[in-house]
């Protein structure tokens, strides 16, 4: 298996966790993770989990920057990838 899948694999199940992880603190009214995190781990490739961990959750589903945002980070990785391995 390539570095590349790994990481794509690990990062998407860290978006998903995290999702998951602040809905917990949300209904707990708990210390929160910041919502620069949550998208940051999109950025850095766990943006499938994080989308899925959204709708499984139902967590951050009414702020338009995720629920626009996660599908284009996705199509933005789905992109790359393809360059990287079709060149």
């Amino acid at each position: 298996m390539s570095v590349l899948v790994i990481y794509l694999i690990l990062m998407n199940l860290w978006g998903f966790l995290l999702m998951g992880i602040d809905k917990r603190r949300a209904k707990q009214r708990a210390w929160r993770i910041p919502e620069k995190m949550l998208l940051g781990s999109g950025l850095l490739g766990g943006c499938l989990g994080a989308w899925a961990g959204m709708y499984f959750f139902r967590h951050k589903t009414r702020h338009w920057y995720f629920v626009v945002g996660m599908p284009g980070m996705v199509a933005f990785w789905a992109l790359c990838i393809k360059c990287v391995l079709y060149p």
